[in-house]
């Protein structure tokens, strides 16, 4: 009996190491991109003790996993190329361990941030149409980080991904962050070489959810404390499914109170009852103006529920039946479109553009009507002014300026019908992806310390609020980064906020009108926050988008021309490029009574009529002040008889910027003591 015990523990102790499996993590795919001209860590899970080699280029190294199963080894580091094959296996069983193909080595660049990293290719498309249609490059890959929170502590591990180092084409690249995949092409235009793009932001995010536990308790531990609130697991899900529940409960209510919505098979005679009918008699509705917003409140109060607007359009004959796109610009909140009768398109948020595809025979000779259901559970329910409303017909109907004998402008006259008013649909949604350390936990920490060549860092408007401790919060999280990846130079380049101006998609916009000399605001001061880091940490640097933004969208378009000062920064942080002119630093200042002499450190274009520049006294009140460039000065005209400090594009929306380097590139935001 003791014999057969010990045979069959012999047999187990054979059987079952050829069960076991070498893992790696996510990142580890076939066609990924490796970093050139560094070491390159390989990193899994294994049984404790195995023994594991890694095979990649003719170069081998062996390593043992630890007592957690845990092992790593660094690759020698290789000049750009492939595609080569690695093998990863495990002496001590005998199976086929992991083999990945089509794997380069070149550059990998990591950007992270919120929804301007996010905007996709599909959103920028007819800004480029013919660009984005003709390019393709399978040396250019991309990598998308799937969303993913963690109240508890970090991972090891990201979640599977559907864009997981697909080279660039336009279907693979159709719903990639833009600003990525210009970012890539214009790398690989540069330099000749392979490029990965790792994509990991998440829209509407604040700075805090990116930095470690570790480095916010050192000095803001109530940020931490606050995300332990939430680390019952439990209650999240109880929190997310109740809100879930109410936000269906909502909408069911609205259905059933809502007059343009069909309550039954008895209700409707041949569509003639349903809003959205083109035989719908609508000759009672008001006619109301698209940018009055009037007809979205209930006295002082934006109406909470829906609201029907109608349009009747008239179709020649050479464009009836023939497929189209209605661009209804962007619209707050949320939407369902019809077009005679035909649901054409809806839309849940206020942030994408409306671009509705009208299908091959929709649109018939003469009268078409479209419909349009609003449906808002906070604030007033308006159209975004500065954008397209208009039905494009022929093959440029997706590019940003169709042919104009193409083109159906929309009325700025809409119908008008009430839908029903709804009490405020009651939140419980726990956003954890909002909390401090989430993100860095879950989807950030598990990423290092795959090789990078640089980071690019685009957030802040979700910490225009409360600007003031930005400056801290950026330092220490890009400290915190490069500890992660023991580089302690690694390049960041840190994209400078937009001009916006926010008043035109929140809940409560008002009519635009050009800002004076505002003596706060909040954008300024975070735009300050982020040239400041730049200017302090060395391997930063600062890429501004201060002219390339959208007066009245907070996710501008222009992401080619973007990435393309993210590029310039890199040639100088990551190529070691040291002629690239960046954007204009002052180097000196001076003053003598009341004239101001700034120095930059190239030249500028020669204007006689600078604009945005403003001077403060000792009140610290600023007031416009008149400048002029030529050569590398600034000469500045203040109007006050001390002068203490000057700033330039002090603005939420300095539309009237013109003080550029002659290279292109603008005098980005700043506040200057003199």
């Amino acid at each position: 009996m003791n014999k057969r015990y010990i045979l069959w523990i012999a047999v187990l102790a054979i059987i079952l190491p050829l069960n076991a499996k070498v893992s790696l993590p996510q990142l580890f795919q076939n066609g990924m991109v490796l970093q050139r001209n560094k070491p390159i860590p390989v990193w899994g899970k294994a049984d404790a003790g195995e023994t594991i080699t890694v095979t990649l280029n003719k170069k081998k190294v062996v390593t043992t996993a630890d007592s957690d199963g845990r092992w790593r080894v660094d690759l020698p580091q290789m000049k750009a190329g492939g595609p080569y094959t690695m093998e990863v296996r495990s002496e001590e069983v005998r199976s086929e361990g992991v083999v990945l193909n089509d794997v380069l080595v070149g550059d990998v660049w990591l950007l992270s941030g919120q929804s301007n990293i996010d905007v996709t290719i599909e959103r920028v498309y007819p800004w480029y149409t013919k660009d984005i249609d003709s390019y393709e490059n399978p040396n250019v890959r991309l990598f998308r980080v799937q969303n993913e929170t963690d109240t508890h502590g970090v991972r090891d591990d990201i979640r599977p991904t559907s864009i997981n180092w697909k080279p660039v084409t336009k279907q693979n690249a159709w719903l990639f962050s833009a600003m990525g995949y210009f970012l890539g092409q214009r790398m690989f235009n540069k330099s000749g070489v392979p490029q990965g793009i790792i994509v990991n932001s998440w829209g509407g995010t604040p700075i805090e959810a990116w930095i470690s536990a570790d480095s916010l308790s050192k000095n803001y531990p109530m940020l931490v404390e606050r995300t332990r609130l939430y680390q019952n697991d439990e209650y999240v899900r109880s929190q997310s499914r109740a809100n879930m529940m109410m936000n269906q409960q909502w909408s069911k209510l609205l259905d059933e109170k809502d007059p343009g919505m069909v309550k039954g098979e008895g209700s409707m005679v041949k569509g003639e009852n349903l809003f959205t009918s083109l035989n719908y008699d609508d000759s009672g509705w008001q006619k109301v103006e698209q940018y009055s917003m009037e007809w979205a409140k209930n006295g002082n109060r934006g109406i909470v529920g829906s609201i029907w607007l109608r349009q009747h359009v008239t179709v020649d004959k050479a464009h009836a039946g023939k497929p189209a796109r209605l661009l209804l610009g962007t619209l707050f909140d949320s939407d369902v479109t019809y077009v005679n009768g035909r649901q054409v398109g809806s839309t849940g948020y206020q942030y994408p553009p409306r671009r509705y595809d009208l299908p091959e025979g929709l649109l018939r000779e003469g009268d078409n009507v479209i419909t349009i259901r609003f449906i808002n559970k906070y604030g007033v329910a308006h159209f975004i002014p500065e954008k397209p409303y208009l039905i494009a017909f022929g093959d440029d109907r997706q590019s940003l300026n169709p042919m104009p004998e193409d083109v159906i402008p929309l009325s700025t006259t809409w119908l008008h019908h009430a839908g029903a008013e709804m009490q405020p649909c009651p939140s419980a949604d726990v956003s954890l992806q909002n909390l401090p350390t989430t993100l860095y936990n879950a989807v950030l920490h598990p990423l290092a310390p795959y090789a990078v060549s640089g980071v690019v860092w685009y957030q802040g408007e979700s910490n225009v609020g409360n600007p003031r401790p930005y400056e801290r919060y950026l330092t220490m999280m890009i400290n915190n980064w490069r500890t992660l990846w023991q580089q302690p130079e690694l390049p960041f380049v840190v994209v400078q906020l937009a001009n916006y101006d926010g008043r035109q998609q929140t809940g409560n916009p008002s009519p635009i009108q050009p800002q004076l000399t505002p003596q706060n605001s909040n954008w300024a001061q975070l735009r300050e926050a982020q040239r400041l880091v730049a200017k302090k940490m060395d391997k930063v640097e600062l890429a501004s988008a201060i002219d390339l933004g959208e007066t009245v969208d907070i996710h501008p378009l222009r992401k080619r021309e973007v990435a393309e000062r993210i590029g310039l920064c890199f040639d100088r942080l990551a190529y070691g490029d040291k002629k690239t002119k960046l954007m204009p630093e002052i180097i000196s200042t001076k003053v003598e009574g009341t004239t101001i002499t700034l120095i930059f450190d190239q030249p500028l274009r020669d204007c006689d009529n600078l604009c945005e520049f403003e001077v403060a006294g000792q009140d610290g009140r600023f007031q416009n002040a008149q400048a002029t460039a030529k050569g590398n000065t600034v000469v500045i005209t203040s109007p006050v008889e001390q002068p203490i400090r000057v700033r330039h594009a002090w603005k939420d929306n300095p539309t009237q910027l013109n003080a550029y380097a002659k290279t292109g590139l603008p005098v980005g935001p700043f506040e200057q003591k003199l």
